[in-house]
């Protein structure tokens, strides 16, 4: 009866596998959600759900200007009280861009609430310049900044990828994130079957060292798998499926046989 009274949460005597996750406000470990379109309600569950768990929230490509205003506003809010950073995705910024409207699209996003900007060139072509100038006019504007690279439609040269980095981490972004859209497959240094083409990965590693600096988009369970077995349970993942949280969060500390078994010797008890 005593250790019943005692005992309040499962961690309070069962040990996570991977071990413990860093709690929020944190710098690694990150989790970044894409919501393609939820209503108040779902998203309302979702954040109480799982809302410790959850540091980004992406309103995915241009979804944030097709909410009406008032549904907008208090999305916005909503998922700031659940202390993370929101966002509309890089492709709405990149319109902005085409159209010259860059300076525009960020003050209002800043109106609307919205505490971080991701800047991407995965559809356009965007020089340095350009590039350069949007972080710096983001961050300048007080948005937490992430970065994007590699393209949607065709695969970009690893170098390149390094060599984008490297730069936008100087110019002040706070991540950089690893393009994979929600497919995760065919795109970035993922091949067709959403495998890592390898020598990208091992090249990338080499170049960069420090996987805390990335934020790796992975929406599919065997590339979240390989990157925490990998990296452990703190990598930054990003474009994980709403409702997908909390499997992803059991993923991370070993309580999916995927990650638990690692943790094994032979299985034997």
């Amino acid at each position: 009866m005593h250790a019943q009274a005692t005992i309040l949460s499962w961690p309070d005597f069962l040990q996570f596998p991977l071990g413990r996750r860093m709690p929020k406000p944190r710098q690694q470990g990150l989790t970044m959600i894409i919501d393609k379109g939820l209503g108040l309600a779902e998203t309302k569950d979702i954040l109480h759900v799982c809302g410790q768990y959850i540091d980004f929230y992406k309103l995915g490509f241009g979804t944030a200007a097709l909410y009406a205003p008032e549904v907008l506003e208090e999305k916005v809010q909503l998922v700031k009280s659940f202390a993370m950073d929101v966002y509309p995705g890089g492709t709405f910024l990149e319109v902005a861009i085409i159209q010259e409207k860059l300076e525009e699209f960020l003050y209002l996003a800043r109106h609307l609430g919205f505490t971080a900007i991701e800047v991407s060139d995965g559809t356009i072509n965007m020089s340095d310049e350009v590039r350069d100038r949007a972080i710096a006019t983001a961050a300048g504007m007080g948005f937490k900044v992430l970065t994007e690279v590699g393209k949607k439609d065709i695969h970009c040269p690893i170098q390149e990828i390094i060599r984008q980095i490297h730069r936008d981490l100087q110019n002040g972004a706070y991540r950089v994130i690893m393009e994979g859209r929600e497919s995760g497959m065919n795109v970035g240094i993922y091949d067709e079957k959403g495998q890592f083409i390898r020598d990208d990965f091992e090249e990338l590693m080499a170049a960069i060292g420090d996987p805390r600096v990335l934020i790796w988009e992975a929406p599919l369970k065997d590339q979240q798998q390989e990157l925490i077995l990998r990296f452990g349970p703190n990598v930054n993942l990003g474009n994980i499926p709403p409702r997908e949280v909390l499997a992803v969060e059991a993923l991370r500390v070993g309580l999916r046989a995927d990650t638990f078994k690692a943790t094994l010797c032979d299985g034997t008890v």
